[in-house]
């Protein structure tokens, strides 16, 4: 198919190279990165943004930034009830929470507007040690700077309020204990947010109560680092991938191994799984279905987008690649899936389904695709009104954020296409009945 341009484009551009993506409410986007511990002049951290649709293209405007001193933030997950959000960030071998308070204050009398969320959020979380508190004191000290940006009101193009937003550092926990290098190379919190999963170097899969951060399980199945993990959408079940070549379906109850992922390999090929998301499949919910990159160890073979069915473990559809497949995503309502290439920077989006390409952009970004999300449709807070079907946010190691976007497909409803074809139908008898035919 011919390659098209996305609606949106250029978000934004940051300082450090970005590996970690997250969409926080309907509307704002965390992105994190950074250096490293190396003393390069490159910042670690994140940085929020708040995105807009000016009726042609996606805006961003920045709302926060937060620093993480010498520890980059190589991946990170969030879960918002309602009432507030919680991130959870890797940073070297532990995970640190934060929790996102955002405030709407009215312009004309400086209130706080109705419904805002104001609370801290802490409660539950063990108590720590005198130096722990401390050094969390002189953080939340230096977070009080707070960056206030304004924004739109739903109901007009008037900027009369604005967005406080305050983040404030909460517990921090060992999750990887690799003897080597322990790195946690991935968080995911369940969509119930019952539950954090974390994986990194020593190949173990832990299971944490979330946000109290206390372990439930330790999954062992996986000989060498955890690639990837994904919740299944009502939070049953746990997908992990490694760098062993071995994928599984877990039982979040019990911990214990469901299925192992296997497929026919191409005779005299090797494949890694390289990132994993389960779809949620809105049409019947009993079924349960995954997509996973897999990545030949050759450059000469092909990769493949395949999208499985986890229960009975075997392979529906696949989608090939002529280069090796670095970053997935799956729209919230299951209808799109989206990938980013290694190489060329390319991202395409796909029909769920069918694996049927609806939109290809090459060269998205001078370097590879590090992290994609869809723009939600479920999470609580106003969506952006905009004039396309589906967006996906893409970052990179290029320091850029961009968005791709799928214009609304105009089509006709079923029932007019059936009335149609009845007219036509009679239209003919008639023509036929007064030619005498």
């Amino acid at each position: 198919m011919p390659s098209r341009r996305s609606n949106g484009g250029l978000l934004a551009r940051v300082n450090f190279p970005l590996y970690t993506l997250q969409m926080l409410t309907s509307r704002h986007v965390l992105v994190g990165g950074g250096g490293g511990s190396s003393k390069t002049g490159v910042a670690n951290g994140f940085e929020i943004f708040e995105l807009f649709h000016d009726g042609v293209q996606f805006v961003a405007e920045e709302v926060t930034r937060h620093e993480t001193g010498p520890s980059v933030v190589m991946n990170c997950a969030s879960h918002n009830d309602g009432k507030r959000t919680v991130v959870v960030a890797g940073q070297e071998s532990h995970c640190q929470l934060y929790n996102v308070n955002m405030k709407i204050i009215n312009l004309e009398n400086g209130e706080v507007a109705k419904g805002s969320v104001t609370g801290t959020g802490t409660a539950g979380l063990r108590q720590r040690r005198r130096s722990e508190r401390d050094d969390a004191e002189r953080e939340k000290e230096k977070l009080k700077q707070e960056r206030v940006e304004e924004v739109v009101d739903s109901n007009s193009n008037v900027r009369h309020k604005k967005l406080q937003l305050v983040i404030k550092p909460a517990d921090s926990i060992q999750t990887d204990f690799s003897k080597i290098e322990p790195l946690q190379r991935i968080v995911r919190v369940s969509p119930t947010g019952k539950y954090m999963a974390t994986g990194g170097t020593d190949g173990c899969v832990r299971l944490w109560k979330f946000p109290h951060m206390t372990k439930v399980h330790e999954m062992i199945g996986h000989t060498k680092e955890i690639d990837d993990m994904d919740f299944s959408p009502e939070g049953e079940s746990l997908a992990t991938i490694a760098k062993d070549g071995k994928g599984f379906i877990w039982d979040v109850a019990s911990g214990e191994k469901r299925k192992e992922l296997c497929w026919a390999v191409p005779e005299g090929t090797k494949y890694m799984y390289k990132r994993c998301r389960f779809r949620l499949v809105e049409e019947d919910k009993a079924r349960t279905q995954l997509f996973i990159l897999s990545n030949s160890t050759s450059s000469k073979n092909l990769s493949f987008l395949q999208l499985w069915d986890a229960d009975g473990g075997v392979v529906l559809k696949s989608a090939p690649y002529k280069e090796t497949l670095s970053a997935l995503a799956v729209s919230d309502n299951g209808r799109f899936v989206a990938v980013g290439t290694m190489f060329s920077g390319n991202v395409d989006i796909f029909i769920a389904f069918s694996l049927q390409r609806v939109l290809h952009v090459p060269s998205a970004h001078s370097m590879f695709i590090t992290g994609l999300e869809f723009l939600p449709t479920k999470l609580d807070g106003p969506a952006i009104t905009s004039n396309t079907e589906a967006a996906v946010v893409s970052i990179s190691v290029d320091n850029r954020i961009c968005v791709h976007s799928i214009p609304f497909r105009h089509t006709l409803p079923f029932w007019i296409v059936i009335v149609l074809i009845v007219l036509s139908i009679f239209g003919a008898f008639v023509v036929c009945s007064y030619l005498g035919i």
